[in-house]
């Protein structure tokens, strides 16, 4: 009798746990923990940026964004940039809707362009690294599928060689499409 209860049990234990699991995903299908991104506004200052996005939970992610320029005619100031961010959803769907971004970037900013007297030349000084922090807001659309699109916008600062640069602010704007994983 002991023998068949326990049995019991443990059969019944092992079902629930099963149910939970099958329930949890069926009700929540974008519970997916990793996104991988592709801004589609950055060819049209010739630039590739890509990005990587982590869920901590229904709320938070974090994420690490990388812009590179293969076009310097169409962008003369920035190089690259690596962009950390962290991210706080405040839709009801599992990390979608609008969010707040905080962002820390290394960054290679071409360096201060200086005309000459007759300002039809000018001289360049070297690339300038930096590092800047900066905040930014944006919506985010996520389909049963797995597809993400995604609209944001955020500004920051520079913090160490600003008076190197023709500029003080760095700038990241975005229209991405996804995939949820």
């Amino acid at each position: 009798m002991k023998k068949t209860f326990l049995l019991l049990i443990i059969l019944f234990a092992f079902y629930s746990v099963k149910a939970q699991n099958e329930n949890r995903t069926a009700a929540n299908p974008y519970e997916k923990k990793n996104e991988i991104k592709l801004n589609l506004i950055s060819p049209f200052i010739g630039a590739v940026e890509a990005g990587f996005e982590r869920h901590l939970n229904k709320n938070s992610s974090l994420g690490i964004s990388a812009l590179i320029v293969y076009d310097d005619k169409k962008n003369e100031d920035m190089n690259y940039y690596v962009s950390p961010y962290y991210r706080y959803y405040f839709g009801k769907k599992y990390a979608s809707g609008f969010f707040a971004e905080g962002f820390g970037m290394f960054t290679s900013i071409d360096g201060k362009k200086i005309y000459s007297a007759d300002q039809l030349t000018f001289t360049e000084n070297k690339d300038v690294y930096d590092a800047a922090l900066g905040a930014g807001l944006g919506y985010k659309l996520v389909t049963k599928k797995g597809l993400v699109f995604e609209a944001n916008a955020s500004y920051g600062k520079l913090l160490f060689n600003a008076d190197k640069t023709d500029h003080t602010v760095v700038a990241k704007y975005g229209l991405s499409i996804g995939y949820r994983f």
